[in-house]
Parts: structure tokens; sequence; C-alpha cells
């Protein structure tokens, strides 16, 4: 496989995100360690540019999100001050990023180092999948500084952990282990910490040999029937099939599981 690592770069000649592509599989990584990978106006602008980017990458499968050195993202950078008008902040500069990586047809793994807090637990949130080093974990601080989850994590964190569990974890500015993150659903997999890159992309190489139409048109699927009733989900995968009924990656997945042998999707 070919390797293709970009830098990108802030005002300053900072590489405040990292993005390094290996075949169909690539990696943004946050790099401002020396403030736990916090957002600031830079990191947010960044980041989208990276997605943005990425979405035209046609051969694209995976994308992997994790954080510099010591954590996955400590939240927003308080450092630089809460914004007056933070709400066209968060519509204009954060959902953009969370929406982009939800909407896109590539797998998203989050592969989550040391801590993430506050918004770095909604980035997580917004992966198809996440995994965990053991001695990692995600706080929800907000109310420590008087503020209110936002992100979409009140959206996400009442489904996975229902009510109660949610409302506590989040005015008591709570923190979760890893395991506890695992036995919430809020990640798929804790492995030690040394090992997590290399566990994460090994993930990565296994999802790049299914089908990535297939695995677009199911992220689709999902994401419909988190907010639809059983009726408008059973017409909305009728429609969806219909497109993967006619793909090559169909054919291909067909034929080879007749013939015995391991399926070479094209992606189309």
């Amino acid at each position: 496989m070919s390797k293709h690592e970009r830098h990108a770069m802030d005002d300053d000649g900072e590489s405040i995100v990292l993005v390094e592509r290996t075949g169909p599989v690539a990696t943004i990584t946050l790099n401002r360690p020396e403030t736990r990978n916090a957002f600031n106006r830079a990191l947010r602008k960044r980041v989208l540019a990276a997605l943005q980017e990425l979405e035209a990458v046609s051969d694209l499968r995976v994308i992997i999100v994790t954080g510099a050195e010591r954590g996955f993202s400590a939240g927003a950078d308080l450092k630089a001050g809460v914004q007056g008008d933070v709400r066209t902040q968060l519509l204009d500069e954060y959902a953009p990023i969370l929406l982009a990586l939800r909407h896109t047809d590539r797998v998203v793994l989050a592969a989550v180092n040391g801590a993430a807090a506050g918004i770095g637990v909604a980035l997580v949130a917004a992966a198809d999948l996440a995994i965990m080093a053991d001695d990692a974990s995600m706080q929800l601080a907000f109310s420590r500084i008087a503020l209110v989850p936002d992100g979409g994590l009140t959206w996400e964190l009442v489904r996975a952990l229902g009510y109660k569990r949610a409302f506590r974890l989040m005015v008591e500015g709570g923190r979760l282990d890893a395991k506890q993150c695992l036995d919430f659903g809020l990640v798929n997999e804790v492995v030690p910490a040394a090992h997590l890159m290399s566990a994460a992309h090994d993930w990565a190489k296994r999802l790049c040999k299914l089908s990535p139409l297939c695995n677009g048109l199911t992220k689709r699927a999902l994401h419909h029937a988190q907010h639809s009733h059983l009726e408008a989900a059973i017409a909305y995968e009728a429609d969806l099939q219909q497109v993967a009924a006619r793909s090559a990656d169909c054919r291909e997945g067909i034929d080879a599981f007749i013939n015995k042998r391991p399926a070479e999707f094209p992606g189309r």
C-alpha cells in the first residue's frame, strides 16, 4: 500500500492536525498535546477541512480519529475563553465536524487514548466504532463550570445510558473509566494502552475487506432507524437494498460465496 502523510498547518505553521493515509485507511490525529488536544478555533477549522478533503478521496474506506500523546481530547480550550455567542460557535464550528463524521459513508473508528472530555466525548459518540486504551477515560465536566452538555451528547448518552445514569453523569460532572465505557456500550473494545494504535489499524484493515458500499448503506440505515418508526425503517431498508442488490459489490459477494473464495469488493 502506498503511504501519504499530510500536516494541516494553522496560521503559525504548527501541525495541529496530522493526516496520515495508508491505502484505504486515513488517520486524523488531533495534535495540540500541550493542551491535551483541546479544541480552539484553529483546531475546529483544521479538523473540518481534513474531513472535507478526505470525503473527496474515492478509494478511502476507513477514517481513524485519535489524539496525540497523552490524551484524546480535553474538550474545548477554556483558556481561549467562552465565546459570547456560543450558540453560533456550536452550530457553525462544532456541529459540521460531528455531522461530517456521521454522514460520511466511510467507517469512522475512534481510537481513544488517555482522557476524552466534553466535546471530546461527543467526537467519540459521533464515530461508528470505538476502541479505547485500558487507562483511558471519559468525563462530562460541563456542570463543573456551569455549562450544559453539548455536541449532541444529551441525545447520544440518554440512549446509551438511560435517563438516570445520563443525568447523574452530567450534573455531577462524572467520569467513566474504560471498563464502564465498554459495559455501557460507549466503546466496542478496550485494549492495553501500548497496543491501542496497532489494534486500531488492524481493525481498520479488517473493515477494509468488507464491502464499502454495504458499510455506508448500513450506516445510513442505522442513523435513519434511530429517529423513525418501524414502517419507515422497513421502507428505507428496501430503498437501500435496491441500491445494494444492483451493485458490483453484491455481484462479487455472491460469486465469492458460491465459489467458496474470499470476496474482493470493488466498492461500487
